[in-house]
C-alpha cells in the first residue's frame, strides 16, 4: 500500500513538474520570438560569470533568511527546531512550491515536516498562515513605498496592490472572527459531530483546531512584540530575491535600475501569489517581460528573463527535489 502512495505521489509529482517547466520553457520561447534570437543568445553568453553568481547566491541568501524566520515562528510558537530542519523544510517545500498554482503545494509539506518534528498540526498550520501574513504585509507595505518613490506604472502597480490588499483584509477578518468568536468554532465543531456521528476523527480536527487557534492568538501576541526583528528578516528573504535582476543585468554591462526593478519585483511577486498557474509558469515569464521593457533594452530581455529563472525558479525545482525526495519518503515510512 504504502509503495503504491509512493509511486502514485511520484507520478504525480512528475507531471506537475513537467507540466510547469513546459509552460515556462514556452513562454521563453514566445519572448525570444519576439527579439532577436542570435543577438538574444550571444548577449547571454556574454554576461560576466561572477555576477551570475552573485545572482545564485541572492537567491540562496533568501533560503536561509526564511529558514531563520522559520525557526523563530516556530519557537514562538512554543516548539523549538533546528537550523538543519528548517532549512530542509524551506527547500522541500519550495519544491512543491514550484509545481502548484499560487506555491500552495509548499504549505502542507511544510506543516507536516513541523508535525514530525512534534509539533501539532494546528500550531504548524498557524506558523504557514503566520509566514504568509507577514509576506502580504510586506508586499502591501513595500510596493506602496516603492510606488511612491519611482511613480512606476502607478496606475497597474495601485490596482495590483489594491486587489491583494482586499484578499489580505478578508483573510485577516476571517481569521480575527477565528480568535474573537470561540463559540462560533464550538458550534462548528458540534455541528460536525451531529453530521458525522462523533467519529474519531472529528475529536482530532477539534483538537487541532484549538491549537490552531491558540498557537495563531500567541504567534500574533509575540510577533508584535517582535516587530523590528520579523519586519527585517522578511525584508531580507525577498531583498534578496528582487536584487537578482539587478545583479544579472549589470553582468550583462546595463544599468541595474535598482528601485525600478525592485518595483517591478514585488508586482511579479504579488501576481505569482495569485492561484494562476504551477509557480506562476508562464505568467511569472510574460509578465516579467512587459514590466522590464519599460526600462531595459529590448536586447537584454530574453536573456534576463531566462536567467532570473533559472537562478530563481528552477535552482529552486532542482535543490528543493532532493530534500522533498528525502521528505516524503520518510513520511510515507510512518
Amino acid at each position: 500500500m504504502i509503495n503504491k502512495l509512493k509511486n502514485k505521489f511520484g507520478d504525480e509529482k512528475v507531471r506537475a513538474g513537467l507540466l510547469a517547466i513546459f509552460m515556462s520553457l514556452t513562454s521563453i520561447i514566445i519572448i525570444l520570438e519576439f527579439t532577436d534570437t542570435s543577438l538574444s543568445w550571444k548577449m547571454a553568453s556574454l554576461v560576466r560569470p561572477e555576477f551570475l553568481l552573485l545572482g545564485l547566491a541572492l537567491h540562496i541568501f533568501s533560503w536561509v533568511f526564511y529558514a531563520l524566520r522559520l525557526r523563530l515562528l516556530a519557537s514562538l510558537a512554543g516548539h523549538d527546531i533546528t537550523f538543519r530542519l528548517s532549512l530542509i523544510s524551506t527547500l522541500a517545500s519550495n519544491f512543491l512550491g514550484a509545481l502548484t498554482p499560487s506555491s500552495a503545494g509548499g504549505e502542507p509539506l511544510r506543516i507536516k515536516i513541523l508535525a514530525d518534528d512534534g509539533m501539532s498540526y494546528g500550531s504548524a498550520t498557524a506558523v504557514a498562515v503566520g509566514e504568509r501574513l507577514l509576506d502580504s504585509i510586506f508586499f502591501v507595505g513595500a510596493l506602496a513605498v516603492f510606488l511612491i518613490f519611482t511613480n512606476f506604472l502607478t496606475g497597474f502597480g495601485i490596482k495590483v496592490g489594491a486587489f491583494f490588499l482586499l484578499l489580505l483584509i478578508l483573510l485577516r477578518a476571517f481569521l480575527w472572527q477565528l480568535v474573537s468568536h470561540p463559540e462560533r468554532i464550538s458550534g462548528f465543531v458540534a455541528w460536525i459531530k451531529r453530521k458525522t456521528g462523533n467519529r474519531p476523527i472529528v475529536y482530532s480536527l477539534e483538537k487541532e483546531i484549538w491549537a490552531f487557534r491558540d498557537a495563531g492568538i500567541q504567534l500574533a501576541r509575540e510577533t508584535v512584540r517582535r516587530t523590528p526583528a520579523m519586519a527585517a528578516v522578511t525584508a531580507m528573504i525577498w531583498m534578496c530575491d528582487f536584487l537578482v535582476p539587478s545583479a544579472l543585468l549589470i553582468g550583462m554591462g546595463s544599468d541595474p535600475s535598482f528601485l525600478l526593478s525592485i518595483t517591478s519585483q514585488i508586482i511579479l511577486a504579488i501576481i505569482a501569489i495569485l492561484p494562476l498557474t504551477p509557480g506562476g509558469s508562464g505568467v511569472a515569464e510574460l509578465s516579467m517581460t512587459f514590466l522590464y521593457s519599460k526600462f531595459v533594452p529590448p536586447l537584454l530581455l530574453g536573456p534576463l528573463v531566462i536567467l532570473w529563472r533559472l537562478a530563481t525558479y528552477f535552482s529552486n525545482i532542482v535543490v528543493g527535489a532532493a530534500f522533498a525526495g528525502a521528505s516524503i519518503n520518510g513520511m510515507m515510512k510512518r
